[in-house]
């Protein structure tokens, strides 16, 4: 096939075709806004294992894990063991803007990272899920700003971003050495202390209808989970992207104010994600320990699931 334009020796290949169904956007309109913004996505993918959703035409988007047998040699990549599938997978480490041209090509139009760099994880996150409600985002900037209290109650900060569709992520950078289950048992601790704030608002329940109309503070990140990068695309409507904000503009925009077409420019020479995240922190003993006590969400819902369902045959 060929190329319409080749950059940094990488061919791209169709960049007039529409993007996905609804996209408002070219091919051309990704490889160009990833460009954009290479020096900035590129540091918040580097040297994590990376999952990508890629959208062909006429086809339903999907994740794709596994490096392909077809990429390039100079794609760098590390294999490991994916407790979720019970399986080896080869993922891709996107550290250049070559790569990341590469990705752009084969339509991967969202980047999941790792929450971890090689043996290390790095931050600690919450993500904050709106019910559907005509003024969805509004609710989960409220739910956030109940985080950001109860991480200044404990003397820590973080950082928050859009996640490119109705949602809010806050980060918050742990230092090296951070034990998976002690960082895991911090996020349980920190929704449910959010959620104490105002319970009326947040609530951590997994299990969908408990969560009566509620903001949720999904609190399952840790360990082997991914989180859309900052300035990543989302395959959404207008191809919004995941936007790093200070904690003072939060109240004053709205997701669509930033898709491929628009951030570049809003962006200007700046990073706001590397600019607002505060350095690597200690995470307290005594939210750790309250985390351990709290159960893991995924596993307590499952058990639940199963009582509920014996309860409806015995009714």
């Amino acid at each position: 096939m060929a190329a319409d334009e080749t950059r940094d020796g990488v061919d791209l290949t169709n960049l007039d075709q529409p993007l996905f169904d609804g996209a408002d956007a070219t091919k051309r309109d990704l490889v160009d806004y990833l460009d954009a913004v290479r020096d900035r996505i590129i540091p918040v993918l580097r040297d994590r294992p990376l999952s990508v959703v890629r959208v062909r035409p006429g086809q339903a988007p999907f994740m794709q894990k596994n490096l392909p047998k077809y990429a390039p040699d100079w794609v760098r990549s590390v294999s490991m063991w994916a407790e979720a599938s019970r399986r080896q997978v080869t993922y891709a480490l996107c550290d250049d803007r070559k790569t990341l041209l590469w990705f752009a090509n084969q339509r991967a139009v969202e980047y999941h990272p790792a929450l971890f760099a090689g043996e290390h994880a790095t931050h600690l996150v919450l993500d904050l899920d709106p019910p559907e409600h005509d003024d969805s985002f509004s609710l989960a900037v409220r739910g956030a700003l109940l985080v950001r209290q109860a991480l200044e109650d404990m003397g820590l900060a973080g950082a928050v971003k859009t996640s490119g569709a109705k949602g809010v992520h806050v980060f918050v950078p742990v230092v090296a050495g951070t034990a998976m289950d002690d960082l895991a048992a911090a996020t349980r601790a920190l929704a449910a202390r959010a959620e104490r704030l105002d319970p009326t608002l947040a609530t951590t329940a997994f299990i969908r209808e408990d969560r009566e109309g509620k903001v949720f503070l999904d609190s399952t990140r840790a360990g082997g989970a991914t989180v859309v990068a900052a300035y990543s695309p989302r395959i959404r409507p207008g191809v919004p992207v995941s936007f790093p904000l200070a904690w003072s503009e939060l109240e004053r925009v709205s997701p669509r104010d930033f898709t491929v077409r628009t951030a570049p420019g809003l962006l200007k020479d700046a990073d706001p994600w590397a600019e607002h995240m505060p350095g690597p922190q200690r995470l307290p003993a005594d939210l750790i320990e309250e985390g351990h006590t709290i159960p893991i969400a995924r596993v307590q819902a499952m058990h639940e699931g199963k009582r509920r369902a014996r309860a409806r045959r015995e009714e």
